[in-house]
């Protein structure tokens, strides 16, 4: 899809003067435009004000999310006839998103259908403001913020990634925090082994890395369950290692008598032959959807081949950050028969809708061990664990 999208790009700019010519007739659209569509991550208000000259279409946006406000430039606008598109770039982590936009015009609005990557799609209509004028600049705000598709200020921010956060009664941590020093390496403590090792992906037709943790005194005379644990959107087999250190908290845990010794397997999610977290990183959204096939085929054989242990849904846990954690919520919940204990970590808009997650709520809840939702009541992203919540 991403070569073919490429290459009716260069088919277009090859017949540019057939497209100018046809534009002579289309539609217009100049002038401002105003929307609100509701999306699983808030309320979005858009002002769009529009030039078109050409067929070509220059513009602006200002938008709100709660009570966040910024303006954006308007790309690679075209009008054909009665179809307008155009692109919106959102910055989130560092990482350019292009949000796309197709409507079809009518004398007094337009109805959209609008892309946010490969995560999100809604259809919502603009109607056409009668006064034309230039649209007000939005009041400053830090450079910081993003209110587009939803996005307020980084994750360790007021707000983060997701929209306005408002907690409810029941939004309340299960358990106290972690005791200090808890992700600190100990010395005179047993650890364990934590090796990168490499495997045959039939999914993706490549050779793939993945780490994997054995505990203290690991054997292959006992078996041993399975956690799963997924890495977020712009990083890689080697993100927990690097940021958290799983291994260190595992082998205090272990010491401490408050974990069953297991394995725990950090592959990489980005199922695809370059799976580095390179360039747009929302760009290769189908490769995180097809990691669905690569986690069941080949990544969870080739562990139950070379490791010992215990291959049963009740000894296997899928987990993850962001949008692992939206993963391990849309593979693990699909899949009640390979996982019994499945976990969202700040889930972030790649996850379901509810409805879908678990269509049937008495039979998700004979067959899950565990079903754990948590997200930091900071984090925009909240709002995605308070609907699977609910």
């Amino acid at each position: 899809m991403k070569h073919t999208k490429r290459l009716m790009r260069l088919l277009a700019a090859a017949f540019s003067g057939l497209l100018t010519a046809a534009a002579m007739q289309a539609a217009d659209v100049s002038g401002q435009w105003r929307a609100e569509f509701d999306t699983q991550i808030g309320l979005q208000k858009y002002l769009y004000s529009f030039k078109a000259h050409s067929g070509k279409v220059t513009g602006k946006a200002n938008l709100e999310v709660g009570d966040q406000k910024r303006e954006v430039e308007l790309r690679e606008g075209k009008i054909e006839g009665d179809t307008l598109t155009f692109v919106e770039m959102f910055t989130f982590q560092d990482n350019e998103i292009r949000i796309k936009y197709k409507g079809k015009l009518a004398e007094s609005e337009i109805k959209f259908t609008r892309k946010f990557g490969e995560f999100a799609t809604e259809e919502f209509t603009a109607k056409r403001v009668q006064v034309a004028a230039p649209a007000a600049p939005a009041p400053a705000v830090a450079s910081s913020t993003n209110a587009a598709a939803g996005g307020q200020r980084g994750r360790g921010g007021c707000g983060g990634f997701g929209g306005p956060i408002v907690l409810n009664a029941d939004d309340k941590p299960a358990f106290a925090d972690p005791p200090a020093g808890f992700n600190e390496k100990h010395e005179g403590i047993p650890h364990g082994q934590l090796e990168m090792i490499e495997y045959d992906s039939k999914t993706v037709g490549t050779s793939r890395k993945m780490q994997v943790y054995t505990p203290p005194g690991y054997s292959k005379d006992k078996k041993y369950p399975v956690l799963y644990l997924l890495h977020g959107i712009g990083c890689d087999e080697t993100e927990w290692t690097r940021f958290a250190m799983p291994n260190v908290i595992l082998d205090n845990l272990l010491a401490d008598g408050k974990l069953v010794p297991m394995i725990v397997v950090l592959p990489n999610r980005r199922a695809q032959k370059r799976n580095r977290a390179e360039g747009d990183v929302f760009a290769g959204a189908a490769a995180f959807a097809n990691f669905e096939r690569d986690l069941l085929d080949d990544v969870i054989p080739t562990i139950e081949v070379h490791y010992s242990v215990q291959a049963d849904r009740e000894h296997r846990a899928l987990a993850g950050l962001s949008m692992g954690g939206g993963q391990s919520l849309n593979f693990g919940l699909a899949h009640l028969d390979t996982f019994a204990w499945v976990g969202g970590l700040s889930s972030a808009p790649n996850t379901k809708p509810p409805e879908q997650l678990v269509p049937d709520p008495a039979t998700a809840t004979r067959q899950l061990k565990l079903l754990w939702l948590s997200c930091g009541n900071k984090d925009g992203l909240i709002r995605i664990s308070q609907g699977v919540h609910a």
